[in-house]
């Protein structure tokens, strides 16, 4: 590390710690040549795709506008700050995992609308809505009834049906 006093690249590590989450570590080097004092932080730089947007531009990866647009669809949606935050880790986690130099839009949108339909059914609607330019009501019913559908019930009455033992402690 050059020293930025003096410029020699000749310096010494004094100290060096992590802080409590693990992935930054701070050092304290000294110069050997002017003997001045300095902090240094290392981080991991992982470099996230660039986006290749529907009319085909190329754009860097914006965690900004990713984070604005989730928090756009959740607005007044009871869904916390830390499971939106947990969200968009999840998604760049995976674009990070796919290698690619480029990923398609519609691939993070894609990603989107997954992790949205496990947080709020509604969000998820109006993502939908935007992100697949809904022409009328028809397409917003589909949404809808693709959100509503269930899965489908067992066969064994004792699954769907518990006798009153295999309820909770107060038999309700």
């Amino acid at each position: 590390m050059k020293c930025p006093f003096c410029s020699d690249p000749n310096t010494q590590v004094t100290d060096t710690r992590e802080n409590d989450e693990g992935d930054v570590v701070r050092r304290r080097r000294r110069c050997v040549k002017c003997d001045k004092r300095f902090t240094t932080y290392e981080r991991i730089d992982l470099k996230m795709p660039h986006i290749i947007k529907r009319n085909g531009n190329r754009t860097e990866f914006d965690h900004a506008k990713l984070a604005s647009s989730m928090t756009l669809a959740l607005r007044k949606r009871p869904v916390t700050l830390e499971l939106v935050e947990a969200a968009i880790d999840r998604i760049e986690a995976r674009l990070l995992s796919l290698g690619e130099a480029e990923i398609p839009s519609e691939k993070i949108g894609e990603l989107v609308m997954r992790e949205l339909k496990k947080l709020d059914k509604v969000a998820y609607i109006r993502f939908a809505s935007v992100y697949r330019n809904f022409a009328d009501v028809d397409e917003f019913s589909e949404v809808i009834r693709e959100v509503q559908a269930r899965p489908k019930r067992s066969r064994n009455p004792r699954e769907t049906n518990p006798t009153p033992d295999e309820n909770d402690l107060f038999g309700n």
